[in-house]
């Protein structure tokens, strides 16, 4: 049996918080967080759930443990992994009860947000540990002697490490498997119409380039972008050592504050939150609705870092005038500062996210692909990459390369409708555009310039988009144009659509012929409708 921290149990948490914000989430559920820490001789032991657990923190993600120690803890600490050898983890005593004021505030924010237990009546007797094995202290000794080259490879359950002062601290990139230096980087955030606003506040907030700028609340729904922008707002500011940055959710800062009431270490966690010219960022302030205790806490912890001169970003599902449960003071804070929103993505944005994230997986997406993917997703940006992980998967696992089949199946898997089945050709567009403006194929294809020809073949290259399975490519042959004339083409109608009610009224004419040529083919009628003057 090893005793408890004697240190206080928030180091542990700001270690997780900082090793979160370099990580993505799958590799921090499934290697970071399953750690138990526990106080051992001088120095820390983490207990590892299985061996191949504990050399894959040794290989991937020790170092970086250590240094995330010395910044939170201000001191080195000697990091010892070990294994229990029934593989479960390591128990510990019951926390005693709580004064009743403070029970009354747990109660009042419920206890479903703390990860420790409901406090009994009376302590409780300590639980029987599962022996750990360390290393030890002279082997550690006779280890830290040693060249760094000379150490042998540690076995299960008595793996060494160096102190951390021997150790490099690395670069946050290289945090462990699966982080990528631009994951959560500005970057990596792809701008358009939709987001420019929240982006360029978003920079300005960790450069501190806006002196009015102490307070910015994003407000986006789920997955567009306002975790990203804020980790990148923790990461630019902390690359640029203006201060000190904290990073955490408000599910976490709830039960960090719980905990702190159970175990009378509400001081500490003060402390923690209220420092001078920091940079305070928390995510999901929706979190805190009927949470009356940590609401109070909270408000008091914004107040207190904006007059010592600090910052502070906000992110929330929803504005704070339409979160009903917070307490009035605290919408009324929250409304305060400089506000922006994330909208879902356009087109010319969602095209680029694919491309984007395809080229730093490596993906060659046929271009046809994309423009399949582009049309028919037009929810979140986490959707956009749930689509694209969905193709890209089945074409590894199926050894096949990605095509327009695969793209099909991989939309209908991410949506609730499959993609709609196009039976027109590239032709049948064509000639029902040239038959409403009494044109001819042909003079679509010229090379004229004369506004009476040059709207009717970028009409024709937009619905053939609509109604035909052709590839951007194969549009531009038929109308004697490159790809890039017609993608511009595309672009000019959709949005002479929204600014242009007669392009709108004459698209609307057209889909309904197109349509209806469709339901004739659907009937085996082959023969086109009748082309009426416009």
């Amino acid at each position: 049996m090893y005793p408890e921290l004697t240190f206080a149990p928030e180091v542990w948490d700001g270690v997780l918080h900082r090793l979160q914000q370099e990580v993505p989430t799958f590799t921090f559920e499934t290697w970071l967080q399953p750690l138990e820490p526990r106080r051992v001789d001088e120095g820390l032991l983490l207990v590892c759930p299985s061996p191949f657990h504990q050399e894959r923190i040794q290989r991937h993600f020790l170092a970086r443990i250590d240094a995330c120690l010395r910044a939170e803890n201000g001191a080195g600490i000697e990091v010892v992994l070990g294994l229990t050898q029934d593989g479960s983890a390591l128990g510990g005593a019951a926390p005693k009860k709580p004064a009743a004021a403070k029970l009354r505030a747990l109660e009042a924010d419920g206890a479903e947000c703390s990860p420790r237990s409901e406090p009994s009546a009376a302590p409780a007797e300590p639980a029987q540990s599962p022996q750990v094995t360390p290393i030890p202290r002279r082997t550690r000794r006779a280890l830290r002697s040693m060249p760094p080259g000379r150490i042998p490879s540690p076995k299960p359950g008595r793996i060494p490490s160096a102190k951390p002062g021997r150790i490099p601290s690395p670069k946050p990139a290289a945090a462990g498997p699966g982080a990528t230096p631009t994951q959560y980087s500005f970057d990596s955030f792809v701008v358009g119409p939709c987001n420019a606003l929240a982006r360029e506040a978003a920079f300005a907030m960790a450069r501190n380039q806006q002196q009015a700028l102490n307070q910015l609340y994003l407000r986006a729904d789920s997955g567009m972008g306002k975790t990203h922008l804020a980790r990148a707002v923790s990461a630019e500011a902390t690359s640029l050592g203006a201060g000190e940055v904290k990073y955490v959710s408000s599910e976490s800062f709830t039960n960090q504050f719980l905990s702190a009431l159970r175990s009378n270490r509400t001081g500490d966690f003060k402390r923690r939150y209220r420092g001078r010219q920091q940079l305070l960022v928390v995510e999901d302030v929706q979190f805190l609705e009927n949470k009356v205790a940590t609401q109070l806490e909270f408000f008091h912890t914004l107040q207190h870092v904006l007059d010592a001169g600090g910052r502070v970003m906000l992110t929330g599902d929803r504005m704070p005038q339409d979160m009903p449960e917070l307490s009035p003071r605290l919408r009324s804070q929250l409304s305060s500062g400089f506000v922006a929103e994330l909208e879902p993505p356009d087109q010319r944005v969602r095209r680029a996210i694919l491309r984007s994230k395809a080229a730093h997986g490596g993906v060659a997406l046929p271009t046809e692909c994309l423009d399949i993917l582009v049309e028919n997703l037009r929810g979140s940006v986490r959707e956009l990459e749930g689509a694209l992980i969905q193709l890209v998967t089945t074409s590894s696992l199926l050894k096949r390369p990605i095509d327009l089949e695969l793209t099909e199946s991989a939309i209908a898997k991410k949506t609730s409708a499959s993609p709609r089945k196009r039976r027109l050709t590239i032709g049948d567009v064509i000639g029902v555009v040239a038959g409403f403006f009494q044109s001819s194929p042909e003079q679509l294809a010229s090379r004229s310039r004369r506004k009476q020809v040059l709207v009717p073949r970028q009409l024709a290259m937009y619905l053939c988009r609509r109604y035909t399975d052709a590839p951007v490519g194969k549009i531009g042959e038929a109308l004697g144009r490159d790809h890039p004339a017609v993608r511009n083409a595309i672009e000019k109608i959709e949005r002479g659509i929204l600014e242009r009610p007669p392009l709108r009224y004459q698209v609307e004419a057209l889909g309904e012929r197109l349509d209806a040529l469709v339901s004739q083919l659907d009937r085996g009628d082959a023969q086109p409708p009748s082309q009426p003057r416009p």
